[in-house]
């Protein structure tokens, strides 16, 4: 199965992992299939600072998918909750027997603007499930509440975050936008993608001295 056709599979398995069925439209409309490249899979989309789409002001984006059907990105600063696991998971109606002991918190992250009740976990290639497709940059992302489980449980990924929705792109349209100056690229870093204590105007302006864009 292509990468592609796997993070489309994941989109549905999310509802799984959904706090409740959403959808809203990706920024811009879709244009043309291309036949060329090039493409960013694995790199990491850094907002200019006239990004016309509020949407994704100051946004950091792990692009997770990129090829003639478009891309599927996952946003890496916006922090929306955090909580203990333990909660999370029975909000979310899974059931913990009396021998499993979760413990720690969870931070939750708006992955973008689509389908946002579907959750993601964006986390290192060294964890793995039925519901895992491995990215690029040692980076994989899964599509269960057993990911989220196993962090609780203390067996899961070394690094990870939760996400609820994505950002997606037609065909061109990314290319389109990046033309246009509404984005950056920069390649993959591991504390850019993972790093805490950050506040998100700090992880975009850290973003944008690594790749050597003046602030």
């Amino acid at each position: 199965m292509s990468l592609s056709k796997m993070l489309r599979v994941l989109c549905v398995l999310a509802i799984l992992f959904a706090l409740g069925p959403a959808r809203a439209d990706g920024p811009g409309a879709a244009a043309p299939r291309p036949e060329n490249g090039p493409y960013f899979s694995g790199q990491l989309l850094i907002a200019g600072p006239a990004m016309p789409d509020p949407r994704f002001s100051k946004t950091v984006i792990y692009l997770a998918d990129h090829d003639a059907d478009g891309a599927f990105g996952l946003v890496l600063n916006r922090p929306i909750g955090q909580g203990p696991v333990e909660d999370f998971l029975i909000g979310l109606g899974m059931e913990i027997a009396p021998s499993e002991e979760i413990s720690g918190e969870i931070s939750v992250h708006s992955g973008g603007p689509v389908e946002p009740g579907a959750g993601f976990v964006l986390h290192t290639n060294d964890y793995q499930t039925e519901s895992t497709a491995m990215l690029r940059g040692s980076v994989a992302v899964s599509a269960s509440l057993k990911a989220v489980k196993d962090i609780g449980l203390g067996h899961g990924p070394r690094r990870h975050l939760v996400m609820l929705g994505y950002a997606g792109w037609g065909p061109r349209q990314l290319e389109s936008e990046m033309r246009r100056g509404d984005w950056e690229i920069t390649p993959y870093d591991e504390e850019l993608v993972f790093g805490t204590g950050m506040t998100p105007e700090e992880k975009w302006q850290r973003a944008r001295a690594v790749s050597g864009i003046p602030l």
